[in-house]
């Protein structure tokens, strides 16, 4: 029975947050992914027509003729869906043709995929760390680290933001543990900036630990080649796991993995209990992600657009006089401070024609809201200039332009 007081109490937590303005209100897209998307908001809203800047289809492929068509033959030579796990009756041989791609791409020994990368995540730590290692996170990993990480029996310790002399002090403090994993993400979400993974690696030597890099916001267009930060950062071969996901840059739909030393990966087979107990990732989905690793072999052309597009955009933003989150990757935050203001300029932009969605907490700390703007390769220019013009006499009508983050608090507080 749901007891009245409870649905009562759930009713006004709802309430309170529609009053703060921080209620998250979903919109209803009408097209396939794309730069450029038509959308239905509010619900029963006439459809219009919008610059998409808040979507993780970084090299375009979520729609990609040959993505799709590749997705159309799966469909056709090996069916919809497994109706089963991997172990019991769930494996098909482009699932481990898909996981030999991506070992190759990634640099690894071997390679095991998951539904999600957030499966991946709450998967590997339980799977090779017990109560003897302890976790090193970074203090901005991801929520799915963090999930995955307080299901797994070993001790738990975290090193500030990028800060590299408290993750040494940190690796110090735990020279008696069994195994010391490092733990980061390659490109951080909500920030767009990268883990300084040379000197990570350079400490993991030094201390005889491990490192472990969430790439999903990096894999398939960071470094020259796209194979993610481990490149980027010369450390290619050097990272002991490597989870990512083929949800954002390789195509868009959904799926994960973890990659890197081959003992690990098996381990993850025996062990890891969302592969173990979830379906295998639908078949239509690892014949595009096959396809998709195809094209990028071929060709940096796409990952080559997406940096043009992410320095045009970084210096237009600056030049107008936005705060923003300095950085090299295609994640670009204009920094509000204010819940609600991020709410009522994500409003406005999207009345210009412009879909972005303000973000706080807690997807960010408390204090840190912003709108998160992302390049993707399916942008040219002039779409972005319009973007541009269109976030000037939004950020104008508010104020906010040429304020810094003291000026735009005093005016709409933190």
């Amino acid at each position: 029975m749901y007891p009245s007081a409870v649905q009562e109490a759930y009713r006004a937590e709802l309430a309170s947050i529609r009053e703060k303005g921080i209620f998250k209100e979903e919109r209803f897209i009408h097209s396939p992914q794309a730069a450029d998307i038509r959308v239905e908001f509010p619900r029963g809203a006439d459809l219009k027509e919008v610059i998409n800047l808040c979507s993780n289809n970084y090299l375009g492929l979520s729609s990609h003729p040959e993505v799709v068509a590749a997705a159309h033959r799966a469909l056709d030579e090996r069916g919809y869906g497994m109706s089963s796990v991997r172990f019991i009756c769930g494996t098909q041989d482009i699932h481990k043709e898909l996981e030999g791609k991506l070992t190759e791409f990634l640099g690894t020994e071997d390679t095991i995929l998951f539904p999600s990368c957030m499966d991946a995540n709450a998967g590997v730590f339980e799977a090779v760390l017990n109560e003897q290692d302890v976790m090193i996170a970074d203090r901005l990993v991801h929520a799915s680290m963090v999930d995955g990480m307080r299901l797994c029996r070993a001790k738990q310790d975290t090193y500030k933001h990028a800060d590299m002399k408290h993750l040494e002090q940190k690796l110090q403090e735990h020279q008696d543990a069994r195994i010391r994993m490092i733990i980061t993400d390659g490109v951080f979400s909500m920030d767009g900036d990268l883990a300084p993974l040379d000197e990570i690696c350079a400490l993991a030597d030094k201390y005889t630990a491990m490192v472990f890099v969430d790439d999903s916001h990096a894999t398939g267009f960071m470094g020259k080649t796209g194979r993610g930060t481990h490149e980027h950062c010369s450390v290619f071969g050097r990272i002991d796991i490597i989870t990512t996901t083929l949800g954002k840059a390789l195509g868009g739909a959904s799926g994960g993995c973890v990659s890197g030393r081959a003992e690990i990966v098996e381990l993850c087979r025996q062990r890891a209990r969302p592969y173990l107990f979830s379906n295998a990732v639908p078949p239509p989905i690892a014949g595009a992600a096959l396809k998709v690793l195809e094209i990028l072999s071929k060709t940096t052309e796409r990952r080559d657009k997406l940096e043009a597009n992410t320095k045009f955009w970084r210096r237009a933003l600056a030049e107008a006089g936005f705060v923003i989150k300095e950085g090299d990757s295609p994640i670009v935050p204009i920094m509000l401070f204010n819940a609600k203001l991020s709410q009522d300029i994500s409003r406005d932009l999207y009345r210009e024609g412009i879909y972005v969605i303000g973000f706080f907490f807690p997807v960010v700390p408390a204090g840190q809201a912003r709108i998160r703007t992302q390049m993707s390769a399916d942008h040219d220019i002039p779409m972005l200039e319009r973007a541009v013009e269109s976030f000037k006499k939004v950020g104008a009508k508010y104020g906010i332009l040429g304020l810094d983050k003291k000026g735009i608090i005093e005016k709409y507080g933190q």
